[in-house]
């Protein structure tokens, strides 16, 4: 049973396998894990841990994340209980731990368009802000109008869609270390039934090309310019690699899959075997899309 103690008047899981809630379900203990519920026990959380002097790590839905076998040192918040989807005219307003499958829902349910290209996306609304996710040629940055943020030292502000400084898979608070809280996103009337048939094509897109039966972390790499990652790992002769539980999927080549009992070294290392392939035949650097954080696990 997961034991549990207080932190800064909250209560937190104390020594939490993140395994638990990696889409990989791999990786190491967080010291302490917390599930606040709203910004104000997000605002709590962080006046504690800056008293305290620990470091803080902020997860959403830890779908694109690899969360190295030694865990996470200090306090990791995972902000999946923040969740609440609003709609004002063209305009959706959703937390950092809603998820984009059920954003989606709900910007269709409301006659909204512009976020169908993310109906199949697994990971949450403050994830997809922090790294621009994307899909089949729509990215976050496309309808963001702004992102509400929580300053490491503890203040609120507002990011405007330019302010956010997107590009590929990359935005504002990767270098800041800000907290998304809320995101803003302007969309645009459209019949339910248009929307509807985007929605369904690019989930059947995804469900056709992508190991939907296997945990995995998504996309491992990011696309390098007049390349295709997939086809690359192919010809290279690696789809199908075993290394420890971990697989590069017989269904799409950019994944590597959890066979069972995977660790996350064995992911990290699958990732650099392949990097070295890739590199060694075509002359092209593949860089991770995955976000990896943690500590390598103690030896010996």
């Amino acid at each position: 049973m997961t034991e549990t103690g207080s932190f800064g008047g909250l209560s937190v899981h104390l020594n939490e396998p993140l395994s638990h809630y990696t889409f990989t379900q791999t990786g190491g203990p967080a010291d302490l894990l917390a599930l606040p519920t709203s910004v104000v026990e997000v605002q709590q959380l962080l006046t504690e841990a800056h008293a305290q002097a620990l470091p803080v790590t902020v997860i959403g839905n830890a779908s694109n994340l690899i969360v190295k076998d030694g865990g996470i040192r200090g306090l990791v918040i995972l902000l999946t209980k923040m969740t609440e989807v609003t709609c004002d005219g063209t305009r959706l307003i959703a937390d950092a731990g809603a998820r984009l499958i059920d954003v989606t829902e709900v910007a269709y349910q409301a006659g909204l368009g512009g976020l169908a290209f993310a109906a199949g996306i697994p990971g949450s609304i403050g994830g997809a802000v922090f790294m621009n996710a994307g899909a089949y040629g729509g990215e976050i940055c496309d309808v963001l109008a702004s992102a509400e943020v929580l300053t490491r030292d503890g203040q609120l502000t507002t990011y405007s869609n330019e302010d956010m400084q997107f590009a590929y898979r990359h935005s504002l608070v990767q270098d800041t270390g800000d907290i998304v809280l809320r995101a803003t996103f302007e969309l645009t009337q459209q019949p339910r039934p248009q929307i509807r048939a985007a929605m369904d094509h690019f989930n059947s897109l995804r469900a056709s090309k992508q190991p939907l039966d296997y945990p995995s972390c998504g996309s491992v790499f990011k696309r390098p310019a007049g390349h295709f990652v997939g086809p690359m790992i192919q010809q290279s002769g690696l789809q199908g690699h075993i290394i420890g539980g971990a697989q590069i999927s017989e269904k799409h080549a950019g994944f590597i899959v959890n066979l069972g009992g995977a660790t996350a070294s064995d992911y990290l290392a699958m990732i650099h075997y392949v990097q070295e392939h890739v590199a060694a035949k075509f002359g092209v650097a593949l860089h991770p899309e995955v976000r990896i954080i943690g500590s390598d696990a103690a030896k010996g």
